[in-house]
């Protein structure tokens, strides 16, 4: 199982350096001035021309690639921000756990909810419950996450004001709420801009982990509320695509010679849907989640937008409409660097699911 892993991981690294490279070319490929966008229209030539010096623009493309590339590589450095000169990093230490959050969220709502909803399903195949989550999930597939989040705003925010079922349409935290960082709680010493008080930045700013570890419980309970809206939109459609391959995948395992042969033991129902027909349909499920949990991280752009969370995905909104090359390389980086660690742990997970994947 380790020689997998390792040879798994191995191939991962020209991915990510593919990744590196053709990430810093399209930002280069992106129109406008990113001078004009940080100076504003009215900067003269001469201002730009300083300004494309300082920044290391007016060098070949070849050699700014050559530059990008060890500054990663040897120095783990993704620049400064043109837009705000300020560090990525710590502009990632700040988005990247809200994205995070928003992500995993709507991830745990899809498949909490579109397995059980795809086995379901197969086991009362062709009953109004079947017709009822296959409708469902059509629905779902068909709703344009833009559309959704807008009236889910609409219904919870304004339709249902003044009523127990009122949910905030936008932003993190109700202003005022703020969540004190748990090192600070539990008064640790850092240093400043050392590598474990990044980390403890990091960390404070998953507000949902922050203030249950810390029992901030009026902080947990307003992010929980800010939070629902996005992921429910966020989900939906993934929800809708785990719940109909789970249904087909089932299908196929509860005819099969061990599952009849299972019931003819004599064991109970439900032994025979979890213990043999889940696990023999698992394989499909598995791909379709790697897949759509990358797709969920990717696609928080717009729910971000909607919903006005800073994350990731809104950052690099702005980030592309301000031709901010460092931030476009950097973000869009890190998130295809967390959809290759999603297809490397599925990898993994199929191999402990049916040991015959390493073996060949």
């Amino acid at each position: 199982m380790i020689q997998y892993i390792v040879r798994r991981v191995l191939l991962a690294i020209p991915v990510i350096l593919g990744i590196l490279v053709v990430t810093f070319l399209i930002a280069r490929a992106i129109p406008g001035d990113p001078c004009r966008s940080a100076l504003g229209e009215r900067a003269t030539e001469a201002a730009c021309e300083a300004f494309n010096q300082r920044m290391g623009l007016d060098q070949p493309v070849l050699v700014q690639l050559g530059i990008y590339m060890r500054q990663i590589l040897l120095e783990g450095d993704f620049g400064s921000s043109i837009r705000y000169s300020r560090p990525v990093s710590l502009m990632l230490i700040e988005r990247l756990p809200v994205t995070l959050e928003l992500g995993v969220s709507a991830l745990i709502l899809a498949v909490m909810v579109g397995i059980p909803a795809g086995i379901l399903s197969a086991v009362k195949r062709n009953s109004r419950i079947d017709v009822a989550a296959m409708v469902g999930s059509n629905i779902g597939v068909s709703m344009p996450v833009y559309w959704l989040g807008l009236m889910l705003a609409y219904v919870f925010s304004i339709f249902l004001k003044d009523t127990p079922f009122w949910l905030p349409p936008s932003g993190r935290l109700t202003a005022g709420v703020i969540a004190a960082p748990f090192y600070k709680v539990w008064d640790w010493q850092l240093i400043s801009g050392s590598l474990g008080a990044q980390a403890a930045d990091f960390l404070s700013n998953l507000v949902l982990f922050n203030s249950f570890i810390t029992g901030q419980w009026h902080v947990f309970s307003d992010g929980i509320k800010h939070l629902i809206l996005p992921a429910v939109a966020l989900s939906t459609i993934p929800l809708a695509i785990i719940a109909r391959i789970t249904r087909s995948s089932m299908l196929d395992v509860l005819g099969a010679e061990y599952v009849r042969t299972a019931r003819a033991k004599g064991l109970a129902e439900r032994a025979v849907i979890l213990k043999h027909a889940l696990r023999n349909a698992l394989l499909p499920i598995i791909t379709v989640v790697g897949l759509q949990t990358g797709t969920l991280f990717a696609g928080a752009v717009l729910t971000e937008t909607i919903f006005s969370f800073s994350g990731v995905g809104r950052a690099l909104f702005d980030a592309i409409t301000g031709r901010d090359f460092p931030v476009i390389q950097a973000f869009t980086v890190v998130i295809a660097v967390g959809y290759v660690a999603i297809n490397l742990i599925v990898d993994i997970c199929y191999a402990f699911i049916d040991p015959r994947i390493k073996i060949e």
